[in-house]
């Protein structure tokens, strides 16, 4: 049965692992029938791995993370390539630039997003990119780089850059802020961005939307942000729910381009 979708939620990290099962059951509960569980190591791979075995509705993507990119090895790269080529692991990332956290490394993360798309084209896989005060040039290297289509998670941009965005050819995923009272300008993108294109997810256990903001974030609470969406764009919530997982099979399942 098909219901709404979590397209980024950090299960697998410490803050959520030592309960995952009460969180993927109140998740089911609540209304999700998928959880795309993102590591950003092998730790938090492998137990997202253990899961799919035994649940159907988790998927994985793994990727190496923009700030942690100083600190990593080529152990660190190895891993990813080895672990991705596991057929649940459905996408790399989350990857991308952040200018906000890391002002010293520009050119340290820059090559660790590219070497990362590079292997999401040899794998035929998509990508999930972070994004964070670096819009000018996430875009730049998306242009020249990306072959094969992915998701701007928790998007926190212009509707001017998503549009660029969407011009890219990637699908983009509204988070928490979109239903945060101070939310401004951000509330004015997902009315630009097409149906076809449209995701939601939590980033658990970050960025909890209102009103639960000061609570740590799970996936169950996607369906706040889920029905914020709706609200903004003025649809139909099952509409909504056929359209999330018409565009997740084809971005995850059907890559027979």
């Amino acid at each position: 049965m098909e219901g709404i979708i979590d397209t980024h939620a950090h299960i697998t990290a410490d803050e959520l692992y030592d309960r995952v099962d009460a969180v993927i059951a109140t998740a089911k509960a609540a209304g999700v029938s998928k959880i795309l569980a993102i590591a950003q190591n092998r730790i938090q791979c492998e137990r997202a791995l253990e899961l799919t075995e035994k649940y159907d509705m988790i998927d994985v993507a793994m990727g190496l993370f923009p700030v942690d990119m100083p600190d990593l090895t080529e152990r660190d790269f190895q891993d990813l390539e080895e672990l991705a080529q596991d057929p649940h692991v459905v996408a790399i990332g989350e990857i991308g630039l952040d200018y906000y956290w890391d002002k010293e490394h520009k050119d340290i993360q820059k090559a660790g997003f590219i070497r990362q798309i590079k292997l999401a084209e040899q794998l035929n896989k998509p990508i999930l990119v972070h994004m964070r005060d670096a819009a000018q040039d996430t875009l730049s290297i998306l242009r020249e780089h990306l072959k094969t289509g992915g998701i701007m998670h928790c998007y926190s941009g212009s509707v001017e850059t998503a549009k660029e965005v969407l011009k890219i050819g990637m699908h983009i995923s509204f988070a928490g802020p979109v239903t945060f009272k101070n939310a401004r300008g951000l509330i004015e993108v997902p009315k630009v961005v097409p149906l076809d294109r449209l995701f939601v997810e939590t980033d658990s256990p970050y960025l909890t939307p209102h009103p639960l903001r000061g609570t740590q974030n799970e996936p169950k609470n996607v369906v706040l942000t889920f029905q914020k969406i709706c609200e903004l764009k003025q649809i139909e919530p099952a509409d909504f729910i056929k359209a999330m997982n018409e565009n997740y099979k084809n971005l995850f399942y059907n890559r027979d381009r």
